[in-house]
């Protein structure tokens, strides 16, 4: 679904299957963020078919962390010219939980390797701005990313429409969580969260209010 010039949503709707939200800006440039899954990653070229955009077309893949079902399906663009970005934190913890990663998906750590790591900061693709914000507590080395000029905030698995991520993974830690969602709802002009699972916050004030209302409903429970 388009979201506005520039921003379209592949989301996850199976309430039975869990794979995450995948995002692409096309805007000069096209990123994809959290490809998802490997094994359900149909949703996303299915919504890049709609488009007219092929696998090839893609200039950018980002995972805002490193759970698999973020980031698996990076290994479709393996053998393709995109590059893959990813947290310092969350490939050190790729490469710890890699017995398990092959033991239960079959994959390879170093399959996941980004080709570069990004960090808390600006991040300047071709001309579109991405401001970058390390945001631990669901995992070590979770990010948000920013897009002001669309208003946008891609929240991976830091928080949801109405919920928060889970912090009982390796890695988590409640208190960094809380820490890292007060920050991120100080943003200013966020007119759109996109987050790793569920629906779209639309709205200044909704978005607002969503953050108001997750502190209230859930930081005395984790």
């Amino acid at each position: 679904m388009q979201i506005s010039d520039g921003l379209h949503a592949f989301l996850w709707n199976s309430p039975r299957v869990n794979n995450c939200n995948a995002y692409l800006i096309d805007a000069g440039v096209r990123i994809l963020i959290d490809p998802g899954h490997a094994a359900y990653f149909d949703h996303v070229r299915r919504g890049l078919d709609e488009l007219g955009i092929m696998l090839e077309d893609i200039d950018l893949v980002v995972a805002t962390h490193a759970h698999p079902d973020h980031v698996e399906a990076v290994t479709m663009f393996e053998a393709l010219p995109a590059r893959f970005a990813l947290h310092s934190e969350e490939w050190r913890l790729v490469e710890e939980m890699a017995p398990l990663l092959k033991a239960s998906l079959g994959v390879e750590a170093k399959v996941l390797k980004p080709d570069f790591f990004i960090a808390e900061g600006s991040l300047n693709v071709k001309g579109v701005a991405l401001q970058v914000y390390h945001t631990p507590g669901h995992a070590p080395g979770a990010v948000c990313i920013h897009w002001p000029e669309a208003g946008a905030l891609f929240s991976g698995d830091l928080i949801f429409a109405g919920g928060l991520g889970r912090t009982d993974l390796p890695g988590g830690d409640a208190e960094a969580l809380k820490r890292s969602i007060r920050r991120m709802a100080g943003l200013k002009g966020v007119r759109y969260l996109l987050s790793g699972h569920g629906p779209i916050v639309e709205g200044e004030d909704a978005v607002r209010r969503n953050f108001e209302n997750v502190e209230r409903a859930w930081f005395a429970y984790i």
